[in-house]
């Protein structure tokens, strides 16, 4: 067969397989919106595609939950809970990345291992310190927390970031007179600026999804919108419509804010790389 059609053909397969991928992925998302605009007997209704929405579901959760609140919450925890994780994970980013000391990588690989715990295995001793200090239900727990998990990610990836940049630099700005401080501050970071935008990122949507340390260690005060969801779930039943239209929300921040970071994220991914 002609070498032509056999690419096309690989083409085309490929080109259906990622489609097919793609509408797996965007199926549930798409149901989920559908639902949200439906009442509670179309929902039920077997073979009711076409429905006339309504924004009952949406009034609701405004009207009945503190939903802004929620978000609040959720806003504070991730915009702190990422400085905090740039600076801590940042500085000891740069300590593994510019000097040499005992087991080095060991240490750098047990940082990051720290990041494989799952969250169920951990919140339990969580709970009980924050019982402890009297921090339950409140947003500094959560931000605890969720920071102990993003610094891991924080230095692994802006380990890299630094490693990608010549020593030549900061040893000439040594000769210049400038001190490690300022040699970092003035030098470093601004050169690895789309590493920390892709991190700050990264670190951005981790916490405002996560939902076992948020189930567990609020309650009402400090509840973010993912634990907000459960509100929906009674021994009564489930209040799909409601729940649905709450996750439309919890989801449309995070999606809007990574399609207008997109271009940031990926360049920040690829710093360093080898083109050619």
């Amino acid at each position: 067969m002609n070498p032509k059609y056999i690419r096309l053909i690989k083409n085309t397969l490929k080109g259906i397989t990622l489609f097919l991928i793609c509408c797996g992925v965007i199926f549930p998302f798409l149901w989920m919106v559908a639902v949200s605009f439906r009442n509670k007997v179309d929902i039920f209704t077997p073979g009711n595609w076409f429905v006339v929405p309504t924004l009952k579901n949406y009034v609701e959760i405004i009207n009945t939950n503190d939903i802004f609140v929620y978000f609040y919450n959720s806003i504070v925890v991730a915009v702190v809970t990422t400085l905090v994780s740039l600076v801590l994970g940042g500085l000891a980013a740069y300590g593994f990345a510019r000097f040499e000391w005992t087991k080095r990588e060991d240490r750098a690989f047990f940082a990051l291992s720290q990041k494989f715990l799952p969250a169920m295995a951990v919140v339990i001793p969580y709970f009980l310190m924050a019982s402890l200090f009297n921090l339950l239900d409140t947003r500094l727990v959560l931000i605890i927390c969720y920071t102990t998990f993003n610094i891991p990610f924080t230095i692994w990836m802006m380990r890299g970031f630094i490693e990608e940049l010549p020593k030549e630099l900061e040893e000439s700005a040594f000769i210049d007179g400038c001190t490690r401080t300022q040699t970092l501050f003035k030098i470093i970071l601004p050169l690895v600026a789309p590493g920390l935008v892709a991190t700050s990122i990264f670190c951005i949507i981790n916490s405002w999804n996560e939902f076992v340390f948020a189930n567990f260690l609020t309650t009402i005060n400090s509840k973010t919108v993912p634990t907000s969801v459960m509100m929906y779930l009674s021994v009564s039943g489930v209040k799909w419509g409601e729940m649905a239209a709450t996750g439309v929300l919890a989801v449309m921040p995070v999606l809007i804010f990574a399609v207008c970071v997109q271009k940031h994220m990926i360049r920040g991914l690829t710093f360093g790389a080898v083109k050619g």
